[in-house]
């Protein structure tokens, strides 16, 4: 297990699991609870990349970065961790 702090954004840790190039397991500590929730069922299974092509650069209100865009760069942590 991986735990990556984002910055920006209301989620204060993300913890990710991979199993080779593809997500295995995904759990955000604070943030939007049922949102996240949602996010981390629906990246279950996907390879790192299609979730970078689908999240990377979401934004939230004003913010220049979002959980779901910080779930990217968690991922890309992880797989450099590796």
């Amino acid at each position: 297990m991986h735990t990556y702090t984002p910055r920006g954004v209301c989620s204060r840790a993300i913890s990710v699991e991979l199993d080779g190039d593809r997500v295995s397991h995904v759990e955000f500590a604070g943030g939007c609870d049922g949102n996240l929730k949602a996010v981390s069922k629906l990246v279950r299974g996907m390879a790192v990349d299609e979730v970078a092509a689908l999240l990377e650069g979401n934004t939230c209100g004003r913010r220049t970065t979002s959980c779901a865009d910080q779930l990217v760069r968690a991922l890309r942590s992880a797989q450099a961790a590796e």
